[in-house]
């Protein structure tokens, strides 16, 4: 049986962690950084984790990560 493929863009954004969640970055903090402030923008700096329900999903674009 030939090797499965991961999908490319989801191999960039997500990691899975040793307890097998999935890791995520936050949106909205590539731009217009001006008008927030300074502890929204570290806050959005950090690692968030998928929502359970997505979770599935996620894992499906992740053969081996992901299982």
């Amino acid at each position: 049986m030939p090797k499965m493929k991961s999908n490319s863009g989801a191999k960039k954004r997500f990691k899975v962690t040793g307890s097998g969640k999935i890791k995520r970055k936050k949106a909205y903090k590539r731009h217009i950084l001006t008008k927030k402030s300074p502890k929204r923008k570290n806050n959005l700096g950090k690692d968030a984790l998928v929502h359970k329900a997505d979770e599935s999903s996620v894992k499906d674009l992740l053969p081996y990560g992901g299982k």
